[in-house]
């Protein structure tokens, strides 16, 4: 099992930066998929970005394409996200997400497991 606790969120101003780390605990992180989502205000979640195990596989939305990185450190259990160029439609609470499988997915109801989230506001 997987317990995924967010931190980083806050608020920015368009065209700035931000960085989300999803601190992993549990019986074991080894051979998990991690991704984040994201819940803009009476919107529905949607998918962010997705990393498998290895680093070797990553899935962006088309939305944060080129402007977010995902990240892992296995040996500290951690998955970051790197927000770059933020604009006023990224605002969200951004959940952590994890499964264990070998393939990413963007699929929500494929993870299992899920943080609490953390509240990313972009606003001058």
């Amino acid at each position: 099992q997987l317990q995924l606790v967010e931190s980083g969120g806050g608020l920015v101003q368009p065209g700035g930066s931000l960085r989300l780390s999803c601190a992993a605990s549990g019986s074991t992180f080894s051979g998990s998929v991690m991704a984040w989502f994201r819940q803009p205000p009476g919107k529905e979640r949607e998918f962010v970005a997705t990393i498998n195990y290895e680093s070797t596989i990553k899935y962006y939305s088309e939305a944060v394409q080129g402007r977010f990185t995902i990240a892992r450190d296995n040996d500290k259990r951690t998955v970051d996200l790197e927000m770059n160029s933020l604009k006023f439609e990224d605002t969200a609470v951004y959940y952590c997400a994890g499964r264990f499988d070998t393939l990413p997915t963007t699929r929500g109801s494929s993870y299992q497991y899920w943080g609490q989230g953390t509240q990313v506001t972009v606003s001058s």
